[in-house]
């Protein structure tokens, strides 16, 4: 609260003196831009909310505190609060594409992609070669095209049901979940042949791949084989030897 001083000196001094202070004395916006310096959280919104109360904040100082505020609480993971600050942030300034930006990111972090896609959007469209929009818009994409291509295959698995004539290739289609797991064996398969380091160890990723197939085909129906179990001990696997 001491922060808060020079202002309230400053009034005192006008009184003292018997001069009228100016109707138009503005709120001073300093001790929420040190706090903002100073990185504390708490600080900030503590402070900066006391600004903001001030009828007599100047939009541009208004701007800064609401953005940074919105920071603060986007550290405490108050993102619904923040957000709020953005929407404010932009009502009062509608051509600040960091803005629409940092909505967009905390739009997604919350799951609605759509807000986000818009957001990251409407940041380009301002500044084309905003960097940190640029990158979100595309990762975003990417995801969505993704996301489009997995409810596409959802419930399929690698390989044609059609064409299905092992009893573990119909268990396998005749499960959503079974098919979901082949797929992403499959898939995981390849990426780890394709990205094998030599030759020699591309060869000894396929033929893990061919022999838990064959072991699979040879063990289901058998007491005390778990397919799903396998499967997902496979998928794991997989994953591990890619991330390594």
């Amino acid at each position: 609260m001491l922060a808060w001083l020079p202002c309230m000196l400053t009034a005192s001094r006008a009184s003292a003196t018997g001069t009228e202070p100016t109707a138009d004395i503005q709120a001073d916006p300093s001790p929420c831009l040190a706090a903002s310096g100073a990185a504390d959280d708490d600080k900030i919104i503590e402070v900066c909310s006391a600004f903001l109360d001030n009828e007599k904040a100047e939009k541009s100082d208004r701007i800064k505190a609401l953005t940074a505020r919105a920071s603060a609480y986007d550290h405490k993971q108050m993102i619904d609060r923040a957000i709020a600050d953005y929407d404010t942030v932009l009502g009062l300034d509608p051509s600040l594409a960091d803005a629409y930006n940092a909505r967009g990111e905390l739009w997604r972090r919350k799951g609605d992609r759509p807000k986000a896609i818009m957001d990251f959007g409407a940041a380009l469209k301002l500044n084309r070669n905003h960097p940190a929009a640029k990158a979100n818009y595309k990762s975003l994409s990417l995801e969505l095209e993704r996301l489009g291509a997995l409810m596409a295959v959802a419930g399929k698995p690698s390989f044609d049901c059609r064409k299905a004539r092992r009893a573990v290739e119909k268990a396998i289609c005749a499960n959503p979940e079974l098919a979901d797991l082949d797929r992403e064996i499959n898939a995981s398969s390849v990426r780890a042949v394709r990205e094998a380091r030599s030759a020699p160890e591309a060869r000894a990723r396929q033929r893990e791949q061919d022999d838990f197939i064959a072991r699979r085909n040879r063990e289901f129906g058998k007491s005390g084989y778990d397919l799903r179990k396998a499967m997902r001990a496979r998928l794991e696997r997989l994953n591990g030897a890619e991330g390594h």
